[in-house]
């Protein structure tokens, strides 16, 4: 963070040798003062409008400072305030404490956003459908490309901002507690152990989460490229208990339909195809409803959730818009691969 801060007394000769030496990442410098309160920001652009204006480049940063800047403050879940700061083009974002204090510099490039949630990555199954390759390796740990399977979700979780991060495990579990052992994209995951297999979230209840707010379950499993902050601001606005992460699923019959009534024929619908939305695995859930799981029984995610229907809980579902893979085969394992060798080099071209 120290690199972006430049104390208000700096000359403008100063600014530009910082400027110079961030090259290559975001050229802002934030402008505080000898307390730490910030003052503004400085750019290039700045400072070349002061010096043809005049000023002298042994000058104080203050005679270029750009004053009206956007900020968040600490500890106020602003998802919405960062997004429309985000679609404004600024790329550096500060936090603030109540007294003015840059507390955290958010760069855009590497966070999107911070969003106030905790996650929890399930990965105790067997992946029995993957052998041989999941009888010595846990599926979430398979390589698709350079990375493990589940290091892509965790990626994608640390680049939302979400920092608490609990991965739920069983089967061949001391490879995955050696493989979290260091930190992932920045976040140190913390391992879960069940003592028994306790369905597709029962192991949620193993988790210590706080009374209030909401956490992202999903399968470790997935490549997907889902939007959770659209997913989040969706559940959000909705005042929703659990939202639900779906995929489009199409079902063609090669038959004509006949409509009946009784031992009537009322139409034929030639070949028709019908469309639904699929569970995807992925899901927000407040809290309130995952802290009332049973630790100690075997509870699926379906189940939860028409509990939380029959209860009047708000359910919603939110439709992923891009790539959704769930490996489960080794037909869905190859096309993950090629998916990757895909993306890789398209990058490279």
């Amino acid at each position: 963070m120290d690199r972006h801060l430049i104390n208000e007394d700096a000359s403008l000769l100063d600014a530009l040798a910082r400027l110079n030496a961030l090259s290559g990442q975001v050229m802002t410098l934030l402008v505080i003062d000898g307390d730490g309160v910030m003052r503004g920001t400085l750019t290039d652009g700045d400072v070349r409008r002061a010096l043809l204006r005049g000023v002298a480049l042994d000058s104080p940063v203050t005679d270029a400072v750009h004053r009206e800047f956007r900020f968040l403050r600490e500890g106020e879940p602003e998802v919405g305030a960062l997004r429309e700061i985000r679609k404004q083009g600024i790329r550096l974002i500060p936090v603030l404490d109540a007294d003015g204090k840059v507390k955290r510099i958010i760069d855009t490039r590497v966070t999107r956003t911070i969003l106030p949630v905790s996650a929890i990555l399930m990965a105790g199954g067997k992946g029995e459908r993957l052998r041989p390759m999941t009888l010595t390796t846990p599926k979430p740990l398979l390589k698709v490309g350079e990375k493990a399977i589940i290091d892509y979700n965790i990626e994608a979780l640390a680049g939302v901002g979400v920092e608490d991060v609990s991965v739920t495990v069983n089967y061949l579990a001391e490879q995955l507690e050696s493989h979290f052992s260091t930190p992932v994209a920045g976040v140190k995951v913390k391992c879960v152990r069940e003592t028994k297999p306790l369905g597709t979230i029962g192991s949620a209840a193993l988790v210590e989460l706080p009374e209030e707010g909401a956490t992202i379950v999903m399968n470790s499993d997935l490549l997907t490229t889902i939007s959770f902050e659209d997913m989040y601001l969706r559940h959000t606005e909705e005042g929703a208990d659990v939202t639900i992460a779906a995929v489009p699923y199409n079902v063609s019959v090669p038959y004509a339909i006949l409509e009946t009534e009784g031992s009537s024929v009322k139409s034929l619908e030639e070949k028709p195809s019908y469309s639904y939305y699929a569970n995807a695995g992925i899901y927000i859930f407040s809290n309130r409803l995952l802290r009332s799981l049973p630790s100690d029984e075997r509870t699926d995610a379906t189940d939860l959730i028409e509990n939380a229907i029959a209860a009047g809980k708000r359910v919603t579902y939110f439709p992923i818009n891009g790539t959704w893979i769930d490996i489960g085969s080794p037909a869905d394992f190859r096309h993950a691969q090629e998916l990757m060798r895909h993306i890789r080099q398209t990058q490279e071209n």
